[in-house]
């Protein structure tokens, strides 16, 4: 993948793309782990939010830099 995409004109890197797409992809698992009632059963749930975010932008990341 190459390290520096061209988004109209602006060269953007190519994490930030994986980021926005973790972001997509984040969204939907917390909103279907608050569906299914999993927050009751965390101490933190913000702090179980950015582990989640951070595992899911981490692996997207070493797929997409491979």
């Amino acid at each position: 993948m190459p390290r520096e995409l061209s988004v109209l004109g602006a060269l953007v890197p190519s994490l930030m793309l994986v980021f926005l797409f973790s972001l997509l992809l984040q969204w939907g698992v917390d909103r279907l782990s608050g569906r299914l009632g999993l927050y009751r059963h965390v101490w933190n749930p913000p702090l179980l939010r950015l582990a989640v975010f951070a595992c899911i932008f981490g692996g997207l990341g070493l797929l997409a830099l491979n």
